[in-house]
């Protein structure tokens, strides 16, 4: 077994434009040069290509293969390195729902592409799928099944009565089979995510099972503390659901610079790690790859792929849900009350990425009267630029108790709250007296950093008073200093 430690990704928190991009918006070849390089210079084995939202690259193996033959010669995509496809789940985007179909009917076409440039005895170059929003062992097996019987099924089937068959007329189909991985992104799933790979896997011989749970859109609808304890759990369900079963089940976290994502940078890799330990793959987000020295960068990558992997931390599974079911609840109150302002300036985060990603699950939440706000990722900007990162919402809501459980469980929480103030405006009108109180009763100190504090204070006053062409700059310059967007 093999599998892979670090997946880049093209989540577009980065502030910094990377040096080869041919606009500070990445999209088309821009994005196979970011494969390469991330591949290449910065050691992330597996890169995730996304497929949502955007024009598809059907040919992004043969475009690799064809333009870095001498890296692919020596470092085999399908054996050495991953490409790993994220398709649209039809069960909620319907307006993407065919896209995964095209996709899933390019995986022989990549592999046809592999074994003229490798030989006959090539790995598939792609040979596992991710499947964002899923909430059911059925989401999984329609596309595992559609794959199974409807593309690789048919070669056997002749072209008419008495005629030669799919495979006879244009060629065999491979690989046999593909791979599915859960995306677990609201915290119900993920708090039954145990029964749902069981489920899943019933029937099925596999040497091992890959699960991705994710940590941004968890976040922005449930708070900080809220979408790590959902995570802690359902990593402690999946361990005992593999040794169930008898096979190991390597999870995967998205995380992302923000502490709020995740506070996964090249500086933290030892902390988060450690506070995970069962996490095989770490996601290598966009902010992680171009906001920090490559050598940094290397060596993060580097650290992550030698680490040994572990047990998960025990958790209270009962005693994590309520307190997910008081801290969230207080966090979407506030989140509400603070959606105008968020949205005020959530239009000036700059593009970096060509395309519109699925909807947040906010956008879904009826309890919330229909209010709507950006993705993840300009949400985080939107309320570090407003001197108020969106670590500290909530966290009037913890007892005293509360904060010894997750010390016990999440051990790196007050560090990540210690992060955020750094980049907290103590005079931002956002910061309630509440909320100032429990920050003082958790024990935090901060020192602000002063050139951050006064490019939000110079943010808002332009919000305040009209002048809102300032406002992009201010926000990009803050964002440079913080080393991510959101």
């Amino acid at each position: 077994m093999n599998v892979t430690r670090c997946m880049s990704t093209q989540h577009p928190d980065n502030a910094s434009v990377p040096f080869f991009a041919s606009s500070p918006v990445l999209a088309g070849e821009d994005e196979i040069r970011e494969a390469f390089y991330c591949y290449s210079h910065l050691g992330c084995d597996e890169q995730m290509w996304d497929v949502e939202g955007k024009e598809i690259d059907p040919h992004v193996v043969k475009k690799l293969l064809t333009f870095y033959p001498e890296f692919f010669r020596q470092n085999v995509l399908g054996r050495d390195l991953r490409l790993t496809v994220r398709v649209p789940n039809p069960s909620v985007e319907r307006a993407e729902a065919k896209i995964l179909l095209e996709t899933l009917e390019s995986i022989p076409r990549s592999f046809d592409a592999a074994r003229a440039f490798y030989g006959d005895d090539a790995p598939p170059p792609i040979f596992e799928v991710i499947l964002p929003m899923t909430t059911s062992a059925r989401c999984l097996n329609r596309v595992f099944n559609y794959y199974e019987e409807f593309i690789i099924g048919r070669q056997h089937r002749p072209m008419c009565e008495g005629d030669i068959t799919v495979a006879e007329w244009i060629g065999d189909f491979g690989p046999a089979r593909i791979n599915v991985i859960p995306l677990f992104e609201d915290i119900p799933t993920m708090l039954r995510a145990g029964d749902i790979l069981t489920e899943y896997l019933d029937g099925k011989e596999v040497e091992y099972q890959r699960v991705f749970l994710a940590r941004s859109d968890t976040a922005m609808n449930y708070g900080l503390a809220a979408a790590a304890l959902a995570n802690k759990v359902a990593l402690q369900q999946l361990h005992e659901a593999g040794e169930k079963r008898g096979i190991p089940i390597c999870p995967i976290i998205g995380m992302g610079s923000a502490p709020f994502r995740g506070g996964l940078s090249p500086r933290t890799v030892e902390r988060v790690s450690a506070e995970y330990p069962s996490v095989v793959t770490f996601t290598i987000q966009s902010a992680f790859k171009f906001d920090y020295p490559v050598a940094e960068v290397s060596r993060a990558c580097a650290f992550l792929k030698d680490r040994t992997i572990g047990t998960p931390v025990a958790v209270d599974a009962e005693r994590a849900q309520a307190l997910i079911e008081v801290y969230s609840s207080a966090y979407r109150r506030r989140v509400v009350e603070l959606a105008p302002s968020i949205n005020a300036v959530a239009r000036f985060v700059p593009p970096r990425r060509a395309r519109k990603l699925h909807i947040g699950l906010f956008g879904y939440a009826r309890e919330l009267d229909g209010v709507s706000l950006p993705r993840a990722i300009s949400f985080t900007c939107a309320l570090y630029s407003l001197g108020c990162p969106p670590e500290l919402i909530g966290l009037e809501s913890l007892s005293d108790r509360d904060l010894e459980f997750l010390d016990s469980v999440y051990p790196s929480f007050r560090a990540k709250l210690t992060d955020a103030l750094r980049y907290t405006d103590p005079e931002s009108p956002f910061l309630t007296e509440d909320l100032k109180a429990a920050i003082g009763r958790a024990g935090l100190k901060w020192e602000p950093d002063e050139e951050h504090v006064q490019l939000t204070r110079r943010l808002r006053e332009s919000l305040e008073t009209g002048q809102t062409a300032k406002v992009a700059d201010l926000l990009l310059q803050a964002a440079l200093r913080r080393r991510f967007l959101g």
